[in-house]
Formats: structure tokens, C-alpha cells, sequence
């Protein structure tokens, strides 16, 4: 397996909630954890994430933390089907930030097809769940 060269690490408030979404609602995989550091490597697809609980372990943090975490970023991922992942949270109760839209994007001199929507994780960071739309 070829490892993705960059790796968000978030800091979260509940290391089980967290996974709990990611990986039940969201469709990752744990790749491994470190349960006695609260601490898990996910992953789906080419998208790679690690968890960690705040206050255990070595937590690198600048500034006050305060909710909604990761304020001013959100973590594209590419998926076969966004909406049978936006379903997928549905059934899990979880609400969307944003319902699912086809958008067009300008990239170079061509334009991409997308279908996206987004969604807060239980700590606040958002994702924005994206597959190519064909045509």
C-alpha cells in the first residue's frame, strides 16, 4: 500500500463517538489503534485520518480549543457515491451541514462534475464528501 503523503491528526472530545461516526456512519476502516492512548489510524479509500482523545497522550495544541473545532477548514473526500454515503448518515440520525448538490467547478480549461454535500463530525470539523459525475 502506497501511504498518502499528508495525514490530518484531529483532535477530538471522545475517541469512541468519533470513531463511532467515521466508521460506522461514514464508511472508513480502522487501519489500528492505540486504545490505552486513545488513539486510532482510519482510513477509506486513499483518505487517511488518525483520531486523538484530548488529554491523553501528547496533544499539540496552540490555542484554546474551542467548539466547532477545525473552524475554517473542511477535509475533502472522494468517495464512489456521495449520496449513498449522505444516506448513510441519515440513518444514523446525523444531520447535514449541506444537502447534497451537483456543482460544477472550473479546473484548468476543463470543468469538473461533482456531486458534494457536507457534514460536521461530532467535535464540529467539516467534510465534504465528493464523487465525479460522469458527463
Amino acid at each position: 500500500m502506497r501511504e498518502p503523503g499528508l495525514v490530518p491528526e484531529l483532535l477530538v472530545s471522545d475517541i469512541e463517538l468519533s470513531v463511532g461516526f467515521w466508521c460506522s456512519a461514514c464508511g472508513f476502516k480502522i487501519r489500528y489503534a492505540r486504545p490505552e492512548e486513545r488513539f486510532a489510524y482510519i482510513m477509506l479509500g486513499t483518505a487517511h485520518l488518525m483520531l486523538e482523545e484530548v488529554g491523553v497522550g501528547r496533544n499539540w495544541i496552540t490555542g484554546p480549543l474551542e467548539r466547532p473545532l477545525g473552524r475554517g477548514i473542511n477535509f475533502q473526500i472522494i468517495v464512489p457515491d456521495a449520496d449513498e454515503v449522505a444516506v448513510s448518515l441519515g440513518a444514523a440520525g446525523v444531520e447535514l451541514f449541506m444537502p447534497p448538490e451537483t456543482k460544477q467547478y472550473q479546473v484548468g480549461t476543463d470543468v469538473a462534475a461533482v456531486r458534494q454535500f457536507l457534514v460536521a463530525d461530532p467535535d464540529g470539523y467539516l467534510v465534504r464528501f465528493q464523487s465525479p459525475v460522469d458527463g
